[in-house]
């Protein structure tokens, strides 16, 4: 019989963790363009692949992703961490993140916004539907390609160990671990 745990009932919050944290780039290549740290992002379907991301309506972006439509999910790897926290702590209103973090916008294949050279795997979204839900507007962006950094593949895969992802965890960033097991049906 399995041991039953002792628990102790918190508040209602987000209590899912670990969350991935990426840096979504938004507004225009050619233009005002921005990039915004977030943890609030996960995948919600597979056929069509879509990805949502949860915003504040007071950050810079929010107006960004409204005005083009779209968005690109940049995976970082651990060591870019400071890049992270510095794109998650100061407004594109006032800073060009780009150059300040020493970060190459380039031009991405199907969207306006420009995906992070310095970043493993960049991820093409369109904007397909908004939901108010409360201190966070939720952007359904519908995966419309994906570049991925042939230094991470192995056998045609993306290799955890050679991508080294981050996660959110508690307000703290955690290098994702070893592999401890796998589906069956895989």
């Amino acid at each position: 019989m399995a041991k039953q745990l002792e628990k102790r009932l918190f508040p209602a919050s987000t209590a899912l963790y670990p969350l991935p944290v990426v840096l979504v780039t938004c507004g225009d290549y050619m233009g005002e363009a921005n990039a915004i740290t977030l943890a609030w992002v996960g995948t919600v379907s597979s056929e069509p692949p879509m990805i949502a991301i949860g915003v504040r309506p007071t950050r810079y972006s929010f107006g960004l992703l409204q005005r083009y439509g779209d968005f690109v999910v940049n995976l970082p790897r651990a060591d870019q961490v400071d890049i992270l926290n510095y794109c998650g702590t100061v407004s594109g209103r006032t800073e060009d993140k780009f150059k300040a973090a020493g970060l190459t916008p380039a031009r991405a294949d199907n969207v306006r916004a420009p995906i992070v050279s310095e970043f493993p795997v960049n991820i093409e979204c369109k904007v397909k539907n908004r939901i108010s839900l409360g201190s966070h507007d939720l952007f359904l962006g519908e995966v419309v390609s994906v570049h991925v950094d042939t230094e991470i593949l192995v056998r045609g895969d993306i290799d955890p160990e050679k991508m080294n992802p981050v996660a959110y965890f508690n307000g703290q960033y955690f290098a994702l671990g070893h592999q401890i097991g796998k589906r069956d049906d895989k």
